[in-house]
């Protein structure tokens, strides 16, 4: 049975080499020379979406919105939230304030020419909002941003910040904060809220997970993958280091499959539904 409870459904759009794991292997200078495979891998997703009945969040590059602008405008007119993955996909702990402000001020203003519609929400890359640099809320207020997902409160080797709240909260400035999910469990934060762990463990564990947080926390969760991870066809990067090929290339031939079944088990709307306050 179908949870009762809205999670938040996302999707990180950005193309197979943009990722941050292979920035060696594809420097920002050659994207416009790499083969991109990301709208058709979009296109797939809204099917799989429409035909499940569930609207989404689409934290999209403004480097993509540029170069695909119909898919954008389709994105909005199939009902779905448009928001900002910040332009280029470097990360926010590496850019100083004013490169960062820079970059989410370009993407929003992007995003909106070619939408048509508000930019209210944003993404970081590789969830790069920490502990180090909590300055990248207060830029993104003043840039016009309602909220921010870009917080994952998990230990990880790239990112994470374990001490901070696993549920949606206000800063100061008035900026809503929604970090991914994390299920609590033997005294820890656990990852469930999607991304590479989604395609490396048992389906059945995401679905304790989700059931764990709108059952027991009762909460609302918020999931994310990549329109790169439904495609085990991308070109592979034979020189990547064995670590990131695994992280990268595991399961991509079982994802689309697991996405159904998460489709089917909960009820997934837009971030700015499940999480932001009505008009």
């Amino acid at each position: 049975m179908k949870s009762a409870v809205s999670n938040a459904l996302t999707i990180d759009v950005e193309d197979y080499f943009q990722v941050s794991a292979l920035a060696s292997h594809f420097p920002r200078a050659q994207w416009d020379a790499v083969p991109c495979r990301v709208e058709a891998n979009v296109d797939r997703i809204l099917s799989l979406l429409h035909e499940y009945g569930a609207k989404a969040t689409f934290f999209t590059l403004g480097w993509v919105a540029e170069r695909y602008p119909k898919l954008v405008r389709l994105i909005v007119m199939e009902g779905h939230e448009l928001a900002s993955h910040g332009y280029g996909h470097e990360r926010a702990s590496a850019q100083t304030p004013e490169a960062f402000r820079a970059d989410v001020s370009l993407a929003k203003a992007v995003l909106e020419d070619i939408s048509g519609v508000e930019i209210r929400g944003y993404r970081a890359p590789s969830f790069s909002v920490g502990a180090k640099n909590l300055w990248a809320h207060d830029v993104l207020r003043e840039t016009g941003h309602s909220y921010s997902s870009s917080v994952y409160p998990i230990a990880h080797d790239h990112y994470g910040m374990p001490d901070s709240p696993r549920f949606p909260y206000y800063l100061t400035n008035g900026l809503l904060e929604i970090p991914v999910t994390t299920v609590r469990w033997a005294g820890r934060n656990w990852p469930a809220g999607g991304g590479g762990y989604f395609r490396l463990l048992p389906y059945p564990v995401s679905r304790w997970s989700l059931r764990r947080v709108n059952e027991l926390d009762k909460r609302s969760a918020i999931f994310y993958f990549h329109p790169w991870e439904i495609d085990p066809a991308q070109p592979r990067v034979d020189a990547a280091d064995a670590r990131t090929k695994f992280r990268h290339y595991v399961n991509l031939e079982h994802m689309e499959g697991r996405l159904r079944r998460l489709l089917g088990d909960f009820a997934w709307d837009r971030v700015d539904q499940v999480f932001l306050p009505k008009a």
